[in-house]
């Protein structure tokens, strides 16, 4: 089963990523901190074998055990309002995460 780890996996596009590579049979590794995202985008997800959701800040050392597929970064505010809000955040998870 491949496995994927999608950041910023309880955002908009992130969610329905999840929900793409779980339909596929990948085994998926949620990774987001939910500053914009929210827990309710991927609840449907949480009982489901193969999904795992993980609270973190990826601009923090994660280790993901085992081998990975693939890693999709989504983890970054996308709003226009969010970038006047949280300039330093976007910046650092562009850059670090």
């Amino acid at each position: 089963m491949p496995r994927t780890v999608i950041t910023g996996g309880a955002g908009f596009i992130g969610s329905h990523l999840c929900d793409h590579f779980m339909a596929q049979g990948h085994e998926v590794i949620c990774i987001d901190n939910l500053l914009t995202g929210s827990r309710d985008n991927i609840a449907h997800l949480e009982q489901e074998d193969g999904f795992r959701f993980v609270l973190h800040d990826v601009t923090r050392y994660i280790e993901v055990d085992g081998p990975v597929d693939h890693v999709l970064h989504f983890a970054s505010p996308a709003s226009p309002a969010d970038f006047e809000r949280l300039p330093i955040q976007i910046m650092k998870v562009g850059a670090m995460g």
